[in-house]
């Protein structure tokens, strides 16, 4: 049975033949192995294109800024996943990449499809980005919604990575009306939502990454990568010195049972 769209097989990134492999209408031998840094790979693979001098800028301060959060839980899982299966590398990287969602990492993906949203709103209805910024969390605040892009437990002063992406941003020239738009909306948030709300990193990478040309569908890719590179320091260090068990034993300690008690026969506690 078949599912789905069937019409247009194609695929524009790469095709081989006996004698050589094409990667984006480029010679992988001949023109990218030894002649391309990663960044710029990953670029031209994701859009088909090298990126400037700027783009490479752009997209490496984020995913050096993101590249590595200590042991966060999708790291724990991963490195818990190769203790368990210490030749299953591809599991436990399996296992951390698949742990980031809305609350870690995947956060940069729904924070810059909301700065899509405001800023198309502003250009759509004509009001300037502080208008925009003010009626959206407006909105958020009626329906007691989290303001993607602001806001951290720890760093409730501002975070450092996305003070310094953003002051980066605004040296290469890249801060168009993404960057405007986060800045606006963390200068508004904290009066209408009556809360410390400061820029995040997760807020910075999705600014910086479309006023320099990425596109949002993309998006989730930049923290995927970057913490890809974290995974694989901390799965060496955990194949090195494990601490995978040493954290499945401190879960057992700091997690009490509260369901109910064992009954033996006759009904008496066990």
């Amino acid at each position: 049975m078949r599912i789905g769209k069937q019409e247009g097989a194609f695929t524009a990134i790469a095709t081989s033949d006996a004698h050589s492999i094409t990667v984006r209408g480029h010679d992988l031998c001949a023109d990218l192995i030894g002649k391309i840094d990663f960044t710029d790979y990953f670029w031209l693979l994701v859009l088909g294109r090298r990126p400037t001098d700027t783009q490479r800028a752009v997209a490496d301060a984020c995913m050096v800024a993101i590249a590595e959060h200590g042991l966060v839980p999708s790291v724990q899982a991963a490195r818990m996943t190769l203790a368990a299966a210490p030749e299953a590398w591809q599991g436990a990287m399996a296992a951390g990449l698949l742990g980031m969602g809305s609350v870690v990492a995947g956060s940069s993906e729904i924070a810059g499809r909301y700065l899509v949203e405001v800023v198309a709103d502003a250009r759509r209805d004509g009001v300037d980005l502080n208008s925009a910024a003010r009626r959206s969390l407006e909105g958020l605040k009626a329906q007691r919604a989290k303001v993607p892009g602001l806001g951290h437990p720890q760093h409730s002063a501002g975070d450092p990575r996305a003070n310094v992406l953003l002051a980066f941003a605004d040296e290469r020239g890249v801060s168009g009306d993404h960057v405007a738009c986060l800045r606006a909306l963390g200068a508004e948030a904290p009066g209408i939502m009556n809360l410390p709300l400061p820029i995040n990193v997760s807020g910075a990478i999705p600014a910086l990454m479309l006023d320099a040309g990425w596109p949002i569908e993309a998006m989730k890719g930049i923290p995927l990568l970057a913490r890809a590179a974290g995974l694989v320091a901390h799965l060496y260090e955990e194949s090195q010195r494990s601490i995978g068990f040493i954290m499945s034993h401190k879960a057992d300690q700091a997690i009490a049972y509260d369901g109910p008690a064992a009954h033996g026969a006759g009904g008496k506690t066990a």
